[in-house]
């Protein structure tokens, strides 16, 4: 059989963009704590600034305590701080005060080496491309364009700004109401069994699961709901997948994974056969 994709979803963090974060770090904290200062917020310390943090976001979560699929949007609270302290905030003050604390938080953010290649031959194949992404915009969009990605995307769905995120199927379906394409012609490609692969298949929206460093570390090395897992974020064994528009038999999939260099554990093409035994693999 043979199925032919228009779109593919992509998550950003673990999936195109290699990230490690600390938002415990004391320095995130103080760095935010110099920036409110310096605007005209004056708390008395890092350890004050995050109590009040963590108490507006309390607040802007409220009535939503049971919700694991609702996002608040940070910018609400950075305005918050603001405020509280007799500074009038407009978004764009309050996005600094984010981009600042991620900043400061962040000790590594590169692409994946050929994440733009892979991008060029899904347009060249007349493919859009889409981003669908738990985070805080504030945060991510200066990365996208950072990184270059505000332009390499065809569209960009981010968490926050939705009021929804992964796995609720309603992200998934709202992608595609802009996109105004069927769930049978897409495939999203995600790092997180649960929200990215889960979610899409509650959509209806087959799935490619790499399971790269910063996975979630109860996810197994293959998803059982994927149609295609990768060790890694293997864009080659993606492209090969989406672009032959294949759902594939057993002999086939091993022949693409020798291709590649791969174990039959390591990239499991799923619809069709039964999956291969699944080995625990724990991301550092």
């Amino acid at each position: 059989m043979t199925k032919q994709y228009k779109a593919v979803f992509f998550d950003l963090y673990g999936t195109l963009i290699d990230i490690r974060t600390d938002e415990d770090s004391p320095r995130a904290w103080n760095a935010l704590y110099e920036a409110l200062r310096d605007a005209g917020a004056e708390y008395a310390s890092a350890d004050g600034v995050k109590r009040a943090f963590d108490e507006g976001l309390a607040q802007v979560m409220e009535g939503h305590e049971s919700d694991r699929c609702y996002e608040p949007d940070y910018v609400s609270v950075y305005q918050r701080m603001l405020s509280d302290r007799g500074v009038s905030a407009d978004e764009r003050m309050a996005r600094d005060m984010g981009r600042v604390f991620r900043r400061a938080s962040t000790n590594l953010i590169r692409l994946y080496p050929g994440v733009m290649a892979m991008l060029d031959r899904l347009h060249d194949a007349g493919m859009r491309t889409v981003l669908v992404s738990n985070a805080q915009s504030c945060f991510t969009r200066p990365e996208l364009a950072l990184l270059g990605l505000d332009k390499a995307l065809d569209d960009v769905l981010i968490s926050s700004e939705e009021g929804v995120r992964k796995p609720a199927a309603e992200f998934f379906e709202r992608a595609l109401q802009r996109e105004g394409i069927a769930a049978d012609q897409v495939v999203m490609v995600g790092n997180d069994a649960t929200s990215d692969i889960g979610g899409a298949a509650n959509a209806g929206i087959d799935g490619i699961y790499f399971n790269t460093e910063i996975s979630p570390s109860d996810d197994a090395l293959t998803c059982e709901r994927a149609a295609l897992s990768c060790r890694g974020a293997d864009y080659d064994a993606m492209l090969e997948f989406v672009l032959g528009a294949s759902v594939v038999g057993y002999s086939e999939a091993q022949h693409i994974a020798g291709l590649y260099g791969y174990e039959r554990e390591d990239c499991n093409e799923t619809a069709g056969y039964e999956n291969g035994r699944h080995r625990a693999h724990r991301a550092s």
